[in-house]
């Protein structure tokens, strides 16, 4: 494992999140991550993208081997193709605004996304499980926009995120902007030096914009 880049309030990890987040003190902490779906979390991890081998839609070995040894709260992205992970409190959707291919063979196309909120630890007033928020690919395919990250991350007691798949690293510029500490692991070297240069970014913008988000 490679020793972590630590840019202000943010820790992030160049490796396997299967090696790394056994290392991590036991502190309070929510897990936000898109922990990826319909692959085989042991078969290998070298699709271009995601870092992992495209498998099926019924595997979900990638987010159960993650959830295993998490014992803290979570808020998980998902699809209703497979399983849902346990525990789940509340099921948001995430409309994205773009449409997606789907089955043909019936009239309606897909736009959301599920999410799943896991355990106890959350603040904030009641709003609508339906969160709107336009989705944005500048950085990694599957991107999720900074708004939607704040807004769920801000309503997460817990005063550190961890997100074992950060990608292009848009919780952690999330969590960053939230006041928050940011753990972060990516295997793929394209996409950590993308994160890295997003959060190292969001750091310099002090907390400005600290609580900003609705």
């Amino acid at each position: 494992m490679n020793e972590p880049v630590q840019l202000g309030r943010a820790t992030l990890y160049l490796g396997d999140c299967r090696d790394i987040l056994p290392t991590l003190p036991k502190v309070d902490a929510t897990l936000v991550s898109d922990v990826p779906y319909g692959v085989s979390y042991n078969s290998g991890w070298d699709n271009k993208f995601r870092g992992v081998r495209i498998a099926n839609d019924d595997n979900t070995e990638a987010r159960d081997a993650v959830l295993s040894s998490w014992s803290g709260p979570a808020i998980i992205f998902g699809t209703w193709k497979v399983a849902r992970p346990p525990g789940v409190k509340a099921l948001l959707v995430w409309e994205k605004g773009t449409v997606g291919m789907g089955d043909l063979s019936v009239p309606w196309f897909p736009n959301t996304e599920e999410i799943y909120v896991i355990g106890d630890g959350w603040t904030g007033s009641r709003v609508s499980s339906v969160l709107r928020y336009p989705v944005r690919n500048e950085f990694h395919p599957t991107e999720k926009p900074i708004e939607l990250m704040r807004h769920l991350i801000a309503r997460c007691v817990s005063p550190r995120i961890v997100d074992p798949f950060m990608g292009s690293g848009s919780t952690g510029v999330a969590a960053i902007l939230e006041g928050r500490d940011f753990v972060g692991c990516e295997i793929e070297q394209a996409y950590f030096d993308i994160a890295c240069k997003r959060i190292e970014d969001a750091q310099r913008q002090g907390d400005m914009f600290v609580g900003a988000a609705a």
